[in-house]
Parts: C-alpha cells; sequence; structure tokens
C-alpha cells in the first residue's frame, strides 16, 4: 500500500516538473519576443541616433526580422542537440541562450554612451534570442510529446500555445503598468529596460527548473548507434514529412498573427480605437484562446487529431471575413472578433506540437520539427504584418490580403489529408 502511494506521490511529482519546467521556458521566450514589440519606441530612441527618430524606429524593426531569420538556424542547431545529445540538453540551452539575449538588452549602454556599438549589441542580443526561439519549440514540443501519456498527448500538447500566450500577455500587462506608473522621463532612462531585467531572471529560473527535469524514455531507449547516425541521408529520407510540417503550418501561423498578435495595433492605427481599450480587448480575447485550447486538446485525443485540425482550418477560414467585416470603430467589435477567431485557431495551435511529433521516428524527431516549422513561420509568419500593412496601407487593396490569409488557410485543410491520423501513437519506436 505504502510502495504503491510513494509511487503515485513520485508520478505527481514528476508530472508537475515536466508541466513547469516546460512551461515556464516556452512562456519566457514567447515574452521575449513580446516585450521587444512593445517597447520598439523606447529602444529606438535609446540605441539608434536620434538624429532621424522613423528611421529608428524601422531600424530597431529590422533588427526585430533578424530574430526571424535566425530561426530556422537555431532549429537546426538546437535539433541536432536535441536528437544527438538528449532534449532536456536542447531545452535547457535554449532558454539559457534566450535569457543570455534578454539581459544583453537590458543592460546595453546607450547610443549617447557608445554610439553605434549600442545599435551592434541590440543586433548580437537578437540573433541570439533568435537562435534560442528557433530552438524552443521543436525541443520543448518533443520532450513534452515524449512525457506525454499517449492517451492524452493532445491535451498535454496544449501547454504550449498556453503557456506562450501567458508570457505575452503578461508582457503586455507590465507595459501598460510601467507606462501608467512611470513617467515618460523614467521610462526612456530605465524602465524600458525592466522587463528585459526580468526576462532574464525568469529565463535563469527556467534554466534551473529544466535542469532538474529527467530525460525522455524515447531518447534514452535508443541506441548510441541509432544516435550517432549521419543525420542528412534521415533528413532527406523524411523530407515528406518537413514538407507536411510546412503545410499544416503556413495557414495557421498567418491567421494566428493576423488575429492573435497584429489585431490590436491595427484597430489602433488604422481605425483609431483607443489603445488602452484595444489592450484590454485582446487581454480578453487571450484569455477565450487559453481556455479553448484543453477542449480541442481533449477533442483530438477522442475523435482524433484530423478532425480537430480541419475544424481549425475551415473554420478559420470561414469566418475571417464575417470577422473582419465587424471590426469597425469599437473597442467590443475587437474583443468578439478576436475571441471567435481565437476559439477556431485554438483548434489547430493546441495540437500541432503533437501532430508533428507524431509525424517523425525518435532519431530526427526534434530536427526534423524545428529546420522546417521555423523556416514556415519566418517566411510566412514575420512577413505577415508586412504584407498586411503593404497591401492594406500602400497598395489600398487590403482583401487581397484577406484573400491570401484564407487560402494558406486552405493548404493547410488540404494537407490534413496526406497525414496519417496519429492519436495514441506510440513515440519509442
Amino acid at each position: 500500500m505504502s510502495i504503491a502511494v510513494t509511487k503515485q506521490q513520485t508520478g505527481r511529482v514528476s508530472t508537475t516538473k515536466t508541466i513547469v519546467g516546460t512551461g515556464i521556458g516556452n512562456a519566457v521566450e514567447w515574452y521575449d519576443w513580446a516585450i521587444y514589440a512593445t517597447f520598439t519606441p523606447f529602444i529606438a530612441s535609446q540605441l539608434f541616433s536620434k538624429a532621424d527618430p522613423a528611421s529608428a524606429v524601422l531600424s530597431t524593426l529590422a533588427i526585430f526580422a533578424v530574430g526571424f531569420v535566425a530561426r530556422p538556424f537555431g532549429g537546426f542547431l538546437f535539433g541536432w542537440i536535441g536528437d544527438r545529445v538528449g532534449r532536456k540538453t536542447s531545452m535547457t540551452l535554449a532558454v539559457g541562450l534566450a535569457s543570455l539575449g534578454s539581459l544583453m538588452i537590458g543592460i546595453v549602454p546607450t547610443f549617447a554612451s557608445i554610439g553605434a556599438w549600442a545599435s551592434l549589441m541590440l543586433l548580437v542580443a537578437r540573433l541570439i534570442q533568435g537562435l534560442a526561439h528557433g530552438g524552443e519549440l521543436p525541443s520543448s514540443q518533443t520532450y513534452l510529446s515524449e512525457m506525454a501519456p499517449k492517451e492524452h498527448r493532445g491535451f498535454w500538447a496544449t501547454l504550449i500555445y498556453t503557456s506562450g500566450t501567458v508570457g505575452i500577455l503578461f508582457g503586455t500587462l507590465l507595459g501598460a503598468v510601467l507606462n501608467m506608473t512611470l513617467t515618460a522621463e523614467a521610462m526612456n532612462a530605465w524602465g524600458w529596460r525592466i522587463p528585459f531585467l526580468l526576462g532574464a531572471a525568469m529565463g535563469l529560473y527556467a534554466l534551473i527548473m529544466r535542469s532538474r527535469l529527467h530525460e525522455t524514455e524515447a531518447f534514452e531507449g535508443e541506441s548510441l548507434a541509432e544516435k550517432r547516425a549521419p543525420l542528412w541521408p534521415q533528413i532527406v529520407r523524411h523530407r515528406k514529412q518537413a514538407l507536411q510540417v510546412i503545410g499544416l503550418t503556413v495557414g495557421l501561423t498567418v491567421i494566428y498573427y493576423v488575429w492573435g498578435v497584429v489585431a490590436p495595433s491595427y484597430a489602433t492605427t488604422a481605425l483609431k480605437i483607443d489603445r488602452g481599450e484595444a489592450l484590454w480587448a485582446a487581454v480578453i480575447a487571450n484569455i477565450v484562446f487559453i481556455a479553448a485550447l484543453p477542449f480541442w486538446g481533449k477533442l483530438s485525443d477522442r475523435i482524433g487529431r484530423k478532425k480537430v485540425l480541419w475544424s481549425g482550418a475551415i473554420g478559420s477560414a470561414a469566418m475571417h471575413f464575417p470577422m473582419t467585416w465587424l471590426l469597425k470603430d469599437a473597442a467590443w467589435q475587437l474583443a468578439v472578433g478576436m475571441s471567435v477567431m481565437l476559439i477556431f485557431i485554438a483548434a489547430s495551435a493546441a495540437i500541432v506540437p503533437a501532430v508533428y511529433a507524431e509525424l517523425f521516428p525518435t532519431s530526427i524527431r526534434t530536427v526534423g520539427v524545428g529546420v522546417p516549422y521555423s523556416i514556415c513561420v519566418a517566411v510566412f509568419g514575420g512577413t505577415a504584418p508586412y504584407l498586411q500593412q503593404w497591401l492594406g496601407t500602400t497598395m489600398g487593396v487590403p482583401q487581397l490580403f484577406n484573400i491570401y490569409a484564407v487560402v494558406l488557410l486552405a493548404v493547410s485543410a488540404a494537407f490534413v489529408f496526406t497525414i496519417p491520423e496519429t492519436k495514441g501513437k506510440d513515440l519509442t519506436h
């Protein structure tokens, strides 16, 4: 009796460590990405020449884009580490590197102090973070999928977007609080550094938590020969699965950036909705998103991955135009539009970490996901805000971008036909 209770308690402790260690690291990565976007005006004024403020902002945003360029390299580097050294090692190094990038931004001297070296240090920090972010998702989702009970893997997979969204919400709310409590002079002088220093501290805590995790049985069960097998021939052999990752991701990444990331900014700049009201509308919608994720995850464990993926892609495509038309001049319209879209987006977001892991064998699971996913996010997700702005404002044809987004959702829905049903798959083989 006591032995059974002890095993049960040990299992609960191990589960808690897995969830906390994976979740907090993932949240820190997404938080880092969010605060850079939030504090762009302050970074531009402090780390670039004040002679041309507009150029400084554009340069800051260009360095933000550099982070996307670095992601595929991070996917390969940390994917290689994950498949050759271990999932735990890859996860730990990824969050440690992200923490270093945040620390560098938090302490970098101003342009007034060291000139262009400040801009260069920012560029290096963002390259470091881009590498880390490219490795974070494939490492953490592979680890989580292999640690999860196969009957509940869809539900466990929801932790990736849940923790990530919590990180974004925390960063957004922290920005709002700092703007309300500090004067403009204080924000420019030192206040903007607080989120980055906090991110570095949280990253250090996540690093410690992840260093205490156990390696997955799937990885430990591989022979030394399998771990040392040449990687490139395996990548070529599984090129179909890599293409499937890209196909399943294109629609999700664009529609998520449109409604989950860019919508509040679009409502403020294009529709002239109050910035504070738009912020709270986004907070409400993201809470709805977090609530929807476990529903879809559990449903996929019952009815299968493919039906849920189709529900997400088709539902998002069907509701995109109506919710776009709903947006006019009120914050409640933004809250409703974002909430409805994020409910359907959650269907795919909830389970793709599990689906991706289930497509590949153990020996190439991390890098097999990491490289194509990072390339897809960089090419399609990273360019989505720019394309939306360019087609809408510069070209005056916003409907072209909406058609583009729906077409990519149709591509993702079509790719679901090409994958096998992987619900309950044993990942130890």
